[in-house]
C-alpha cells in the first residue's frame, strides 16, 4: 500500500532531519547508491590494470617508457579502485522545513582563526538555532 502525500511529506522531513543531525549513520543507512558507485570504480579500476598490464607488455618489446607509463597506468589504476567514493554532503533542515545546502570543510567564517575561536562560533551558532 502506497504512502499518502502527508505521509510522504512527513517521512522525507524526517530524513532531512536525521541527515541535517547525524549525517555519518544517514550515509550508512543509504547505502545503496554508494555500494553501485564502489562497484563502477572496481570495474573501472580492474580495466585500467589490465591496459597497464598490456602496455607494460608492450613496453617490453618495444621501449622501456612505455612499460614505466603502463605501470604507472597500473597503480593509478589499482589506487583509484581501492579508495572510497567521495560522500554526498546532506543539507541543513531549517525552521520552515527547507534545506541549505551543507557546506563541508571549506566554509570558515573567520580565516586563520584558532580552532578554540572557530569551536566557540560553531557552539554560539548552535545555541542561537534552538
Amino acid at each position: 500500500m502506497p504512502l499518502s502525500d502527508h505521509e510522504q511529506k512527513m517521512l522525507d522531513q524526517l530524513e532531512q532531519a536525521l541527515a541535517a543531525e547525524d549525517p555519518k549513520f544517514a550515509s550508512q543507512m543509504q547505502g545503496s547508491g554508494l555500494a553501485s558507485l564502489q562497484r563502477r570504480r572496481w570495474v573501472l579500476g580492474a580495466l585500467g590494470v589490465l591496459a597497464g598490464m598490456g602496455l607494460v607488455l608492450v613496453g617490453v618489446n618495444t621501449t622501456m617508457w612505455v612499460g614505466a607509463v603502463g605501470f604507472a597506468v597500473m597503480v593509478a589504476a589499482a589506487v583509484f579502485a581501492v579508495t572510497p567514493p567521495r560522500k554526498v554532503a546532506f543539507g541543513v533542515v531549517r525552521e520552515g522545513g527547507g534545506v541549505e545546502p551543507h557546506h563541508g570543510r571549506g566554509r570558515r567564517t573567520k580565516k586563520g582563526g584558532s580552532i578554540i575561536d572557530r569551536l566557540d562560533e560553531r557552539w554560539e551558532r548552535r545555541e542561537n538555532r534552538w
